[in-house]
């Protein structure tokens, strides 16, 4: 099996990322990948022609962009541009003299990255722990992103799980595209 090539991150790395059902995504289309990082999003740069090494893969290609994981890349934005000028601001109280250049916080909520122009001394390793720990209140959205992940409760997508904890029915869940039916 060959590897789609995809685009991810705030610095636009480009890896092979293999789909598990052998799924194959069209170039330009956003997707959900699972790196080393974390849960990701990324952009199709091109499709599997066969003629690419199917040897090891920088990760696993989960699924196109839903409804749902658009809503919640959104609020990811939001709480990045938070970041962002929170960031800026420390440094600009401080006196310390980095450029903040981007804020990368990742679709599942467990990293947020701040990329820095200059070098990076402990008094800035020190701000942004600060911030890492004033930005966990990710933990809000993480309940969220399981959810997207992992679908309702357990069994979800299957009719043992219905009254068992998880939603009623595929057809009235809010993440019924996530279902491991």
């Amino acid at each position: 099996m060959s590897n789609h090539l995809v685009r991810v991150g705030a610095m636009g790395l480009v890896g092979q990322f293999r789909s598990p059902e052998r799924t194959v995504y069209p170039r330009g289309r956003r997707v959900v990948v699972r790196t080393v990082r974390g849960v990701e999003t990324g952009e199709v740069l091109a499709e599997p022609n066969g003629s690419e090494g199917a040897g090891e893969a920088d990760g696993e290609l989960l699924r196109l962009m839903t409804t749902e994981d658009e809503l919640l890349a959104e609020r990811m934005e939001r709480r990045r541009d938070e970041a962002f000028a929170e960031c800026n601001k420390l440094l600009t109280d401080r006196r310390l003299p980095v450029a903040l250049m981007d804020v990368e916080l990742l679709m599942d909520g467990q990293g947020l990255y701040f990329y820095f122009l200059g070098d990076v001394t402990p008094e800035v390793d020190a701000l942004t722990s600060e911030l890492a720990e004033t930005y966990e209140a990710t933990v809000q959205f993480r309940k969220f992103t399981n959810t997207l992940l992992e679908g309702c409760g357990p069994g979800c997508g299957t009719e043992e799980a219905k009254g068992q904890g998880g939603c009623s029915s595929c057809t009235g869940c809010a993440v019924a595209s996530a279902c491991k039916k």
